[in-house]
């Protein structure tokens, strides 16, 4: 493996990693205050567009790593409508 595919790898595995703790802070707390709704929905679509570029260019790499990362950041935005919803209601 060369230089490059190294950089690659490393590149895609700390973004798709970049979201867990936001995530696991979510959960845990169950805080939404402080997320951006404009900013989880635009993430969500380049992501998605993303694993749609890979899966057009068959690049495993860019499909699994947007894809995983497309589902963490829908999840992010999930809570936090789910939980301003409820928010709202109380």
């Amino acid at each position: 493996m060369d230089v490059v595919s190294i950089i690659g790898f490393a590149a895609a595995i700390l973004t798709t990693a970049a979201n867990l703790p936001q995530a696991v802070k979510i959960i845990r707390t169950r805080s939404v205050k402080d997320i951006s709704s404009l900013t989880y929905t635009l993430l969500l679509a380049g992501l998605l567009l993303w694993t749609y570029y890979g899966i057009e260019k068959g690049d495993w790499p860019l499909i699994v790593c947007n894809g995983i990362s497309a589902l963490v950041a829908g999840t992010i935005l999930a809570m936090k409508l789910l939980i301003k919803k409820q928010e709202d209601q109380n």
